[in-house]
């Protein structure tokens, strides 16, 4: 069963600099929300503060009737929240499928690996194909899947995503942005935090734009698209 994200005030500060300031939103039980915004907008320190890794100097973090505000960031993943790190982060001497089993470490290693491997495997069936390949040595691309598909692993309800697309070529963003819209169809809850504002407004039907660590609007991604601000600025229209 997905559950709503509520963000309530979050600030983030990295010693007297305030990078996110005063920052509010929801992401409902099974939707997708994105944020979009230039370098240093705040985006990737929205998301590492959710997760416990960024420091938070205020705001309230909450998912369904529970309170996530002081859960700690090794925990996060049992409270139902996969994450994808911007850089991927996969590691380079395992293989591919070490690699995603690491991903089901709050699982129950025997009993409930299998099934959450084969679907991964089938929606990404290149990783099939390279299961026993190290991750170092697959393409960027293929890292991204791997990325994506550890953080499947763990069965998540909401799922947060730090550009996916950096670095890959239009066509590999076009297959990721098709797997993320299956698994917003699927029920999964997404936050997408991306440069790329068409990939975004793609996938999630709310967005929020981010400016010198606030929100400098909202709404939904079809007004936001048409918006001659955001047409300017982050579309290059």
């Amino acid at each position: 069963m997905t559950e709503e994200l509520r963000v309530e005030g979050l600030s983030v500060h990295y010693g007297g600099v305030r990078a996110v300031k005063d920052v509010s939103f929801r992401v409902p039980a099974g939707q997708a929300v994105g944020i979009i915004g230039a370098n240093g907008a705040g985006k990737t320190s929205t998301l590492r503060a959710l997760m416990g890794l960024a420091p938070r100097s205020s705001g309230r973090i909450g998912l369904g009737d529970k309170d996530m505000t002081g859960v700690r960031a090794r925990d996060m993943v049992r409270h139902g929240l996969g994450y994808v790190p911007e850089g991927r982060h996969v590691f380079p001497g395992l293989s591919v499928e070490k690699n995603l089993l690491l991903g089901a470490y709050t699982q129950n290693w025997r009993r409930n690996t299998r099934e959450p491997l084969a679907e991964v495997f089938e929606l990404f069936p290149v990783l099939a194909e390279m299961r026993g390949r190290l991750a170092g040595a697959l393409s960027g691309g293929q890292q991204q899947m791997l990325a994506i598909g550890r953080a499947l692993m763990s069965r998540p309800r909401l799922m947060l995503l730090d550009e996916p697309s950096m670095g890959l070529s239009p066509k590999l963003v076009s297959d990721i942005a098709r797997v993320l819209v299956r698994l917003r169809d699927e029920g999964i809850g997404l936050l997408l935090v991306e440069q790329n504002a068409k990939l975004t407004f793609e996938v999630a039907g709310e967005c929020l734009v981010m400016e010198n660590g606030e929100v400098a609007m909202s709404g939904r991604s079809e007004q936001l698209r048409h918006d001659p601000r955001v047409r300017r600025v982050y579309l290059g229209l």
